[in-house]
């Protein structure tokens, strides 16, 4: 299993290091991914802690969370959809890596273990939310305009039941959010992770059904009254204050 697990971590590395489109930057977030889960099992079961700031761990964590080539990239089209949700969930899940490391699997993961590692690893699960943010909000102008497209044969019961599903995906990862930076982040995370969510307010605004939307704002409503930096603050009064204002 070692020697599998470093040719593993080799093939993902030697991989470009930037895809030249979004299928590729996809497919190598998804390899990085699975290389990133190997990799953790190995630090975990020597004993050790993860160390995000160095190879192969640093370079996998790029590879995953890239979001220079994400922003490079031209406005979303419907044809993006399935490419965008691969990245997506390559990042979901080394998102989880980072904060269940060395939990034991199940629905009751150590509450113990999962504070260590969001106390240690902030920076990096932060930066991790708001590339997953940015993202996800890309995908959900893609899927949009997927939808928009079809003829009205086309939009079967399966198609309506998965777009539902996204755009009540799209409110929990939001909810996740908000929480987080109404907790105990640091100044500049919390900025980074409200600046996402302000950022895309336009695209939330639209696309998250009402009752999800409802309760998005009830969550900014009490995340403005428990944090103290002005930025954070004015961040989230913005995301607020657009989905007031949507119909």
């Amino acid at each position: 299993m070692p020697i599998l697990r470093s040719l593993l971590l080799l093939i993902a590395l030697l991989s470009p290091a930037f895809g030249q489109d979004g299928p590729q930057s996809a497919v190598a977030a998804k390899e990085a991914a699975q290389a990133m889960e190997l990799h953790l099992d190995g630090v975990a079961k020597a004993g050790g802690r993860p160390d995000y700031s160095k190879p192969p761990a640093s370079d996998l964590y790029q590879r995953v969370f890239d979001l220079g080539q994400l922003a490079a990239f031209p406005p979303p089209t419907a044809a993006d959809v399935g490419w965008l949700i691969q990245w997506f969930t390559a990042a979901s899940q080394t998102s989880r890596l980072i904060m269940y490391f060395d939990t034991k699997p199940g629905p009751n993961p150590d509450e113990i273990a999962v504070l260590r590692n969001l106390k240690q690893y902030e920076s990096q699960y932060a930066s991790a939310m708001n590339f997953m943010i940015r993202v996800a909000a890309r995908e959900a102008t893609a899927l949009s305009l997927f939808v928009d497209q079809l003829a009205p044969e086309q939009r079967t019961p399966a198609r309506e039941a998965g777009l539902q599903k996204a755009r009540s995906g799209a409110a929990e990862l939001l909810a996740s959010s908000i929480g987080l930076v109404a907790q105990d982040l640091g100044p500049d995370n919390a900025r980074l992770m409200s600046g996402a969510m302000k950022d895309t307010r336009d695209i939330w605004a639209t696309y998250l059904l009402r009752d999800d939307r409802m309760k998005i704002l009830s969550l900014l409503t009490r995340a403005k009254g428990m944090v103290g930096d002005d930025e954070v603050k004015a961040n989230l009064v913005a995301f607020a204050d657009t989905l007031t204002a949507a119909k």
